[in-house]
């Protein structure tokens, strides 16, 4: 018996015990946090889609077991509604937002329209119908190369897996009920499942599909669960009862960790705890350097459902509020009054506080085809017919944002931010546009503040930096966008894994483009912002307010850290430090002066 398991692979396969030595798994950290416990697997997330033709005969049948889905998709997202609002103020919040928007996709969406329409023209059995939507969604969405927009995708695959499972009869797979310290590893986390989970039992989750940008990330950090998402090679290996470590801020899962590792991410963990603590006070303290200037703290803001979170930030106003969404995932193009009610209740919320508001910049995707027919691929392009290029080729569109960003100004203060500016012309052209219809709304007696909004630059591609003198005469202030402007000075697509190390906001050339555009707002007295990752990072700080400015703008969720380490800085020693930094012409260089800083604090 013995000799004969020597000579079967299959049989030493079977009596081998499973290894339990450490393994590590890098993904995506999506919610912040260190998460120890045991992994509690959850089975049966995935599930086969049939795929068949239907008679002629049959498309009303189809269509109507398609209907019955949806009837019954709508009556469990309001019991999920009713279940939510026992979660926590923030999560309940996000949650609420996110089934409104559910509920929208069951009713006259481009999904639902799809797939009956799949099912009539092409003869599609109603799964494969919502099937196909979905992908063809997907892939409009992943045109964008926008991550955040793209992630949207996510909330369409929920409605249209709940659609598929009606349909199969296939029961859905909760996670509640799990032993306390439970950490849950499965193939897919929803936005659904993440709000089931109960933080006092559940210390983390893991998934391999999803990004950060999606539902299940944000409802993941509105509970404050540790998550870890896109792990491809999670499920091989990690088994129900391994004590495991989640590493949300690092990206990381560690299944059988070592005593050593244990004993230092238990430390870890502490420490993070304390330093938890010390941020929830910060929102109430100012936000001033160690010798007493102010530094003015906005919001980034992709979504409306983004507010609350503003709210919970102390964030003083929205430094870019990207207008993307009111054109997102539907076929036309929304009217003023539709663009001027969303505008409105985002102005309003934030009660007096100023917002920036980035006129519209996208591409071609077929979401908003309107958009960009006629053009070919340009749209398309990163160097193509976008951001403002775009609006002024298509001036009707501008004209109706305008006019809805005007009036929406009559309800708190706005200022206008054009993206992908390159030349004066283009800034000329627009003041004219917001002139005309000012001049309309004015003649038709609609309520708008007494004066035209500020109407600025977005400072993100080298021509604007480099001619931001010249902008500054026609420009009201500069938004200086450090994520595109790196992209763009370096040739660099951060999405093409193969260039993405070579990115490097610290490049000489970058921080050069980024010191000139300051100078030359100051000398114009114009305003002047910096926006993207480098000014939510903390790790900036110091370079920044060196070189000058006093307002930052980032993601809500950053703005504790970043508040925190302005009131460590002393500006003086700042503004010595960005000036030995910026006679420097290597990154590395500059990076070690910036770290060495940074240590002293």
């Amino acid at each position: 018996m013995t000799g004969a398991k020597k000579n079967n692979p299959d049989a030493q396969a079977a009596t081998k015990k499973p290894s339990t030595a450490e393994r590590i798994i890098d993904a995506l950290g999506v919610s912040p946090g260190i998460g120890i416990g045991r992994v509690h697997v959850r089975d049966g997330a995935g599930f086969s889609v049939p795929e068949y033709a239907i008679d002629p005969g049959a498309i009303e049948a189809e269509c109507s077991r398609l209907e019955d889905a949806v009837v019954a998709a709508r009556r469990q997202i309001a019991q999920l509604r009713t279940r939510s609002r026992e979660l926590p103020t923030a999560a309940a919040e996000e949650m609420d937002i996110l089934l409104d928007a559910y509920q929208q996709m069951l009713t006259d969406s481009r999904l639902v329209r799809g797939a009956f329409r799949r099912i009539r023209e092409e003869r599609f059995n109603a799964e494969a119908a919502v099937q196909h939507e979905t992908q063809e969604i997907a892939e409009s969405f992943a045109a964008l190369k926008d991550r955040y927009i793209a992630a949207r995708i996510d909330d369409i695959r929920e409605v249209a897996t709940r659609l598929i499972r009606n349909l199969n009869n296939t029961p859905d797979h909760p996670v509640t009920g799990v032993p306390k310290g439970s950490v849950i590893v499965t193939e897919e986390m929803t936005p659904a499942d993440a709000a089931q989970l109960d933080p006092a039992l559940v210390t983390g989750f893991a998934a391999m599909l999803g990004g950060a940008q999606g539902h299940t990330a944000i409802m993941a950090r509105a509970l404050g669960i540790p998550a870890v998402l896109g792990a491809t090679q999670l499920l091989q290996g990690a088994r129900t009862g391994d004590r495991v470590i989640i590493d949300g801020g690092r990206g990381r899962v560690i299944v059988n960790p070592s005593s050593r590792t244990l004993t230092r991410y238990e430390k870890m963990r502490a420490d993070q705890r304390q330093a938890l603590a010390r941020l929830s006070r910060m929102k109430k303290l100012p936000s001033v350097t160690r010798d007493g200037v102010a530094i003015t703290l906005h919001a980034n803001v992709e979504l409306p459902m983004e507010m609350a979170t503003v709210a919970r930030s102390g964030a003083t106003g929205i430094g870019l509020l990207r207008t993307e969404f009111m054109f997102m995932n539907r076929k036309d193009i929304p009217d003023e009054d539709e663009q001027y009610r969303d505008l409105r209740d985002i102005v309003a919320a934030m009660n007096g506080g100023l917002v920036t508001i980035r006129t519209l910049d996208i591409g071609g995707e077929k979401a908003a085809a309107q958009l960009t027919d006629g053009f070919g691929d340009s749209t398309a392009s990163a160097l193509g017919l976008r951001g403002i290029r775009l609006s002024l080729a298509k001036p009707a569109i501008l004209e109706t944002q305008f006019a809805a960003i005007l009036r929406a100004g009559a309800h708190g203060p706005v200022r206008i931010l054009l993206p992908m500016v390159s030349t004066i012309d283009e800034v000329r052209h627009a003041r004219d546009i917001l002139a005309r219809v000012v001049r309309r709304l004015k003649r038709k007696r609609v309520k708008i503040a007494p004066t035209p909004p500020p109407i600025g630059v977005m400072i993100e591609v080298p021509s604007a930096a480099l001619s931001a003198d010249a902008l500054a005469q026609s420009a009201d202030f500069f938004a200086i966008g450090s994520n595109d402007l790196t992209q763009y000075t370096l040739a660099i697509d951060r999405t093409d894994e193969r260039v993405a190390h070579l990115y490097d906001p610290l490049h000489p050339a970058v921080l050069r483009l980024i010191q000139f555009s300051t100078e030359a707002a100051w000398r114009a007295r114009k305003p002047v912002s910096i926006c993207g990752e480098m000014a939510g990072d903390p790790r900036f700080c110091a370079l920044l307010l060196g070189l000058g400015f006093r307002e930052l703008s980032m993601a809500p969720g950053s703005i504790g850290l970043v508040k925190q380490r302005i009131r460590d800085i002393e500006l003086a020693a700042a503004q010595r430090r960005a000036q030995v930094i910026m006679d420097q012409i290597d990154a590395g260089r500059i990076a070690m002066l910036l770290d060495d800083f940074n240590a002293l604090a």
